[in-house]
């Protein structure tokens, strides 16, 4: 009782850490509705930039001192998902917005829970931007983004696995049948009917079975799909947020204004993010996404699951 009294605590307090991380992280993301910065005064957001560091460091910190996390089989199987996902990134750079580690990060995240596709999301942009060389001010934010990613498929809702109907039993008359065969065959001189009966309820329970799971797994797949859709188009306007006010000069209706209400920034915001990324590279996310999740979603799921790593 201690043991399972101290994991919930550890689980708790390192909930809370991730949660405070991320709403550091979420703050660094929307400076430009804090600070009175403009192209012009762009040494006024260097600070704001190295602030996106601190929450990293202290998710880095509270996933380290996490024993959960900290298993053999955990640092394996996260060591071999965040370099196939560094590889897929690097192979679909410059692509056009073609991201095939979405599709990595949501089916990972719904198989091992939030706290893993987190971690995984860091670590997939942290190796591919180390091996690439494009790490830069935009890499923490690209850290957390992906992580977001990978977290919120593993607070997608999960649906109870169905149970078989318990077969109606044999009669009474016939249970005892010292010639009864034990697999389901009909006792020598046993009226068919009747052992027809007797089966029908047992086939039916399997039947009803195999249909659910089917069901359950392609209401899944839909699932992942919408979510991957909804995930693309938000990845692309956390990105566009925290450099917006730097990508176009003054005096359009797309740029940032200083010292204007968050109203007027925020239209000028989205009708920048539509007409640079969400018509164009946010798109193409959201489809290659939904397509992987459609042919092998259902494949690595299963595979995935194979390699449990236990209570999540």
């Amino acid at each position: 009782m201690t043991v399972i009294v101290s994991a919930r605590q550890r689980i708790r307090w390192t909930s809370w850490i991730l949660g405070s991380g991320s709403v550091l992280a979420a703050a660094a993301f929307a400076w430009p509705f804090f600070v009175a910065a403009v192209p012009a005064d762009a040494q006024v957001a260097v600070p704001i930039v190295a602030f996106a560091l601190i929450p990293a460091l202290i998710v880095a910190l509270a996933l380290t001192l996490d024993r959960e996390m900290y298993t053999a089989k955990t640092v394996a199987l996260l060591g071999v998902l965040a370099a196939v996902g560094a590889a897929v990134r690097i192979a679909g750079a410059g692509m056009g917005g073609v991201e095939a580690v979405f599709v990595l990060l949501i089916l990972a995240g719904r198989v091992y829970g939030a706290r893993f596709g987190f971690l995984l999301g860091l670590l997939t942009i942290a190796v591919s931007s180390l091996l690439w060389g494009g790490f830069g001010p935009w890499t923490p934010f690209q850290m957390f983004a992906c992580g977001w990613v990978g977290a919120g498929a593993g607070l997608l809702p999960h649906w109870a696995k169905a149970t078989p109907t318990a077969p109606r039993t044999q009669p009474a008359s016939t249970a005892q049948a010292p010639s009864q065969p034990a697999h389901g065959e009909p006792a020598p001189g046993a009226p068919a009917q009747r052992w027809q009966r007797w089966q029908r309820p047992r086939l039916n329970a399997q039947s009803r079975l195999t249909t659910g799971t089917r069901w359950r797994r392609s209401l899944e797949i839909v699932l992942l799909a919408v979510y991957g859709v909804v995930s693309s188009y938000l990845f692309g306007l956390m990105m566009n947020l925290w450099f917006w006010p730097f990508a176009v000069g003054s005096g359009t209706g797309i740029s940032y204004t200083a010292g204007a209400d968050a109203g007027q920034n925020l239209a000028s915001f989205a009708l920048y993010s539509l007409v640079t990324s969400t018509l164009t590279w946010d798109t193409v996310r959201a489809i290659t996404t939904v397509v992987g999740i459609s042919l092998v979603g259902p494949a690595v799921l299963a595979a995935l699951r194979r390699a449990r790593l236990g209570p999540r």
